[in-house]
């Protein structure tokens, strides 16, 4: 992999996880510690990030938490579509897994004012929004905190879930590709996706039309682990033809 590229995957692992050790780093690109170094100064000296003794962390962390913020706030118009097309698909009385993310926090936004409605979150923002609810029942994972996406990850999230079954997964994904799949930045959110995946009995992607056609660093799986899409006006008619072929139902917001 070209530095520049390399470089740009690896600030997307740290725009996800938050921080980063050499010694990682070096391990997942296949690269040298003394290349990663080279790296991490260069992102450093473009602002995105501050070095410390064997790693990294991303610069914008502890305002963003402190705020409450999240780290991807692009397409936000189209996201909040998205969130009001999905959010229909809940009706009252219903179980549902909300994954952390941009787009799942604007479905969130749009759920408030159902009723008998059972959460489980792996997202402390989502939690925070409909914890104090009426008509919410919420339960969040355990898990690693992961600060640029207010998010709880790992093994330990993903042994939350098993034997639980809901009526409905909201499920994010970085990139979304006919042949590559679901792709992700980082590794760390596989176990609970799949363990999400596994607790629903449909699986609904939200992603906004600019994530399909890309892909990200690590593979959860193909097209075929969902069951709906839900994205904006600004997927192709090629690329909604092609997903459908694989039997995933599109919803356009």
């Amino acid at each position: 992999m070209l530095g520049e590229a390399r470089r740009a995957r690896m600030l997307a692992w740290l725009q996800e996880e938050g921080s980063a050790r050499v010694r990682k780093l070096a391990d997942v690109f296949e690269v040298s510690e003394v290349t990663i170094r080279q790296d991490l100064e260069t992102l450093e000296a473009q602002g995105h990030i501050v070095r410390e003794h064997g790693g990294a962390f991303l610069k914008s962390v502890p305002q963003q938490v402190r705020s409450m913020a999240l780290q991807n706030t692009g397409q936000m118009e189209a996201k909040r579509q998205i969130g009001v097309a999905a959010a229909a698909l809940v009706t009252d009385g219903s179980s549902i897994i909300l994954d952390a993310g941009s787009t799942t926090t604007e479905v969130a936004a749009s759920l408030a004012g159902r009723r008998d409605i059972t959460l489980i979150t792996n997202a402390l923002n989502i939690a925070l929004m409909l914890g104090g609810e009426p008509g919410f029942d919420v339960h969040m994972t355990g898990g690693h905190f992961k600060a640029p996406t207010l998010s709880l990850s790992g093994e330990r999230s993903a042994e939350y879930l098993q034997g639980l079954y809901v009526d409905r997964l909201f499920l994010a994904a970085a990139a979304i590709d006919v042949a590559a799949g679901l792709t992700y930045p980082a590794l760390s959110d596989l176990p609970v996706k799949r363990a999400m995946i596994e607790a629903a009995s449909e699986v609904v992607l939200v992603a906004d039309s600019s994530k399909i056609g890309a892909r990200s660093f690590t593979a959860l799986g193909g097209l075929d682990l969902i069951d709906v899409l839900v994205t904006d006006k600004g997927i192709s008619d090629a690329d909604r033809t092609a997903i459908e072929a694989v039997g995933v139902k599109t919803i356009v917001a």
